[in-house]
């Protein structure tokens, strides 16, 4: 048999010797131990640093990379959350005068939300210090395996949408 091929043990159907599938489990539940652990940390120093969530943090973000604002259906679609998540936070954003909300003409049940100019300040602030914790969270890798690894993972992403 082939090296890496999956091999029945002892004619039992049902239980499997595969040494391709252990090693992508292995793999699976490292990455999900690495990615806890990372998201984890993020956490805790977006807490103790900012006195602010990474919800938030992912609200801000999103409203930073979309200038002109986000209805906020399409924020909530961006973050792959329900839409009372978004908008508690939101909540939270307007009352700390980071965020805004604004009337969609032609809407009357919908609102744009978008980052205020204190918004796009104290982000930034964030951000910057986001990028440094990741960098130092992941210095085992060179640049080079980070963008390597990263191919492998879009990959994977790839294939999962077909």
């Amino acid at each position: 048999m082939a090296a890496g091929r999956s091999r029945r043990r002892g004619g039992d159907p049902g239980v499997r010797d595969e040494p391709d599938s252990k090693a992508r489990l292995r793999l699976w539940l490292k990455l999900l131990k690495v990615t806890r652990g990372i998201e984890a940390e993020l956490r805790e120093r977006l807490r103790v640093e900012f006195a602010s969530t990474l919800p938030r943090f992912d609200v801000m973000s999103a409203l930073a990379r979309n200038s002109d604002g986000l209805k906020m259906s399409e924020l909530s679609g961006l973050l792959k959350v329900s839409n009372g998540n978004v908008t508690g936070i939101v909540d939270r954003l307007v009352e700390d005068g980071h965020v805004q909300r604004e009337a969609v003409p032609g809407d009357r049940r919908a609102s744009r939300v978008r980052l205020t100019a204190q918004g796009e300040a104290e982000f930034s602030r964030q951000a910057a210090e986001h990028e440094t914790w990741v960098t130092n969270l992941l210095q085992a890798l060179d640049p080079q395996e980070a963008s390597d690894m990263t191919q492998r993972l879009n990959r994977i992403l790839r294939e999962e949408t077909r």
